[in-house]
């Protein structure tokens, strides 16, 4: 039988914020058994996966408190410029046997460069022009503005990706040469030109439950249905070197939480899935989570894909197209 909090959150369409303090107070087991019945009833048995490559490291000029890639901070990190096409096609390539659906370009930086606009447009093209379908390419590239948005779009990118990384009333805590605004305006400009978007945020930064709820709230309020979760690992060198890394259980709840904030979203677990998750990992899909980051992430390794795979035939859960 569906738990209560469950048929609640189908017949609203999400729990309020009384509801999710609330439902935050249920025991691990119970929760978790809502929060599956909601994944299942919107997916099904079938998860999504994604991988993405470092195309512009290091060098950033915001001055995000828990990012090794700020010139702000000192993590020892590899810094280089735009990849060539060549060579990301050659890691795109090496991905082919596996049954992973897109690829993401993340490139640090407050906004992409209109030269690296023009050379990812022009990969996005090539690949295009010799009929690869697969995997299908998405952009993680700064503040993009109409005109670079449009290029990118008729070259063929399909989603955009720009996390939010918190609740507006919290973003200043951990930068102040941007604000939550100036993402959100990119965000709005990507869907005004018909592109898909992928926004979510990063958790573990001090920010309280209140934060955490109002966040999953406003991406809600945006209309934002595929939304990334990341969890912090405090990378040496950054001021959050010292931030108590969550615990597993605490991670997992965040992730039962926006399950029943916003049930028909597509919740993928991202970074400090290895690192925050740990030994539990694999229970982001019992705790409602539909999709996934495989391979290595920014600056960190990740699970190797073929763990993942061997994993999810375990339990049982099939890789969407």
């Amino acid at each position: 039988m569906m738990h209560a909090f469950a048929r609640k959150a189908l017949e609203q369409g999400g729990l309020s914020r009384e509801e999710a303090h609330a439902l935050l107070d249920l025991p691990e087991n119970e929760l978790f058994a809502s929060a599956t019945a909601l994944r299942e009833h919107y997916f099904g048995n079938r998860v999504e996966a994604c991988f993405i490559i470092n195309a512009k490291s290091g060098d950033c000029n915001m001055n995000c408190r828990f990012c090794s890639q700020s010139r702000f901070n000192s993590t020892a990190i590899e810094h280089y410029p735009f990849k060539s096409g060549e060579e990301l096609e050659r890691i795109v390539e090496g991905w082919e046997p596996y049954p992973v659906g897109r690829c993401g370009i993340v490139t640090s930086g407050g906004a992409l460069t209109d030269e690296d606009v023009e050379k990812l447009a022009r990969f996005i093209e090539s690949r295009r022009e010799a009929g690869k379908k697969a995997p299908r390419i998405c952009g993680s590239l700064g503040r993009l503005k109409h005109r670079a948005i449009e290029r990118l779009k008729q070259a063929g990118l399909t989603r955009l990706h720009h996390n939010l990384e918190s609740s507006e009333q919290f973003y200043p805590n951990i930068c102040t040469t941007q604000k939550w605004r100036d993402r959100l305006d990119t965000i709005r400009q990507a869907r005004e030109h018909g592109l898909d978007v992928c926004v979510g945020g990063l958790f573990g930064l001090g920010e309280s439950t209140d934060d955490r709820i109002d966040f999953a709230l406003q991406l809600k309020e945006e209309g934002i249905r595929n939304i990334p979760m990341n969890f912090l690992y405090p990378h040496p060198g950054t001021p959050m070197a010292q931030q108590p890394v969550l615990a597993p259980e605490e991670a997992l709840r965040i992730i039962a939480l926006f399950r029943h904030l916003i049930p028909d979203a597509t919740l993928r677990i991202c970074g400090g899935r290895v690192s925050v998750l740990r030994e539990r990992q694999y229970e982001m899909f019992t705790a409602g989570a539909n999709a996934f980051m495989t391979g290595n992430y920014l600056t960190i390794a990740g699970a190797g894909v073929e763990t993942d795979l061997a994993k999810l035939r375990e339990l049982g859960l099939d890789i969407a197209d």
